[in-house]
């Protein structure tokens, strides 16, 4: 019912010139008949929770319906999240501050509640800092982010007043990440993180890796959000090796980082297995919500976890270069929470 919903509001016309839009790139990739991708579409709607994009960045148009019904789609991963994550608990990643106290033993960070603090301790904090970011307790792909030099206030007195003016909405101060070597290579300027989603199964004793992708940051921002012309390649845990190329939003691949010229495939990303392990003991702090997505980040000493997501990512690992058997996430997922 949830899927016909969905497509009824494709076609009440408030959707219905983005639909059109990529049922042209549909049509162009897959080089099939407009008319019969438009039920097709539907179809998969209807069918397999897969919205219009779903269809596209998977490329259903290449699949019969034994390969199809394998993928975490749009709807499906929203009846995994209410499934398995609970909505009275998801204030703990959603919020900065109480994700920072909680996870406090995660980050390898010192940080600063900006709602809690005084010109006195927040003096103490910054006395040997020469970077501080400042985040907004609530906000998506970096925003409100800012990277404040601490040499280019008169004062910490000065630069106490600009944090808390209530205009700029910072919840949490951070100390700068230093990343390992390896990390930095790949893009320099921005803190590029694993992206590592956990499920916990319904014996709720034991947390489950579904996949680990590096993001990288691209064309001089500092950031490495995908929204940010970032990159994503996915990563082999048992090798900790890149092993497929990269993707941005746009659906574009490189074998090598645009910005650096870094040879992507194949290319070990330090302390992954290391990484992946320290997701699967955060990921049973809450025992309410059991289906995160964790960015993490690799310090010269080892991984730190920089954040939680209780809406985890599913297109990262499903893309057509890095699932050339045309099996989803699903099977994975349905191992340890059957039926799903």
């Amino acid at each position: 019912m949830a899927n016909f919903k969905y497509v009824m509001r494709v076609l009440s016309g408030v959707k219905l010139k983005k639909y059109f839009n990529v049922l042209d790139r549909i049509q162009k990739r897959s080089g099939k008949n407009k008319i019969f991708l438009f039920f097709d579409t539907i179809n998969c709607a209807v069918r397999y929770g897969a919205g219009y994009y779903d269809y596209l960045i998977f490329g259903f148009h290449d699949m019969n319906s034994r390969q199809r019904k394998t993928y975490l789609t749009r709807m499906k991963n929203r009846k995994a999240i209410a499934y398995l994550n609970n909505a009275e608990y998801t204030y703990i990643f959603n919020e900065k501050n109480v994700f920072n106290k909680r996870f406090i033993n995660y980050l390898k960070r010192d940080f600063l509640d900006v709602a809690e603090m005084n010109l006195e301790s927040f003096k103490e904090f910054a006395k040997d800092k020469k970077v501080i970011f400042a985040k907004p307790n609530s906000s998506e792909s970096g925003k409100g982010i800012e990277r404040l030099l601490v040499e280019n206030f008169a004062s910490l007195d000065d630069m106490y007043a600009y944090i808390t003016d209530k205009s700029k909405n910072f919840g949490v101060l951070e100390q700068e990440i230093i990343q390992h070597p390896e990390m930095a290579r790949l893009y320099p300027l921005a803190v590029n993180t694993i992206r590592i989603v956990t499920v916990v199964g319904n014996d709720g004793t034991d947390a489950h890796c579904a996949y680990a992708t590096c993001k990288m940051g691209n064309e001089g921002k500092f950031v490495d959000n995908m929204e940010n012309s970032g990159l994503a390649c996915p990563i082999d845990r048992s090798t900790g090796r890149i092993c497929g190329v990269a993707h941005t939003s746009a659906l574009i691949n490189y074998e090598k980082h645009p910005y650096t010229g870094i040879e992507l495939v194949g290319y070990e990303v330090p302390f992954a297995k290391e990484a992946v392990d320290l997701c699967l003991k955060a990921a049973l702090e809450v025992p309410e919500m059991r289906y995160i997505g964790w960015d993490v980040c690799i310090t010269p000493d080892g991984p730190a976890i920089i954040e939680g997501n209780n809406y985890p990512g599913y297109d990262f690992w499903q893309l057509p270069e890095h699932t050339p058997d045309k099996i989803g996430l699903l099977p994975f997922l349905q191992q340890f929470v059957p039926g799903l």
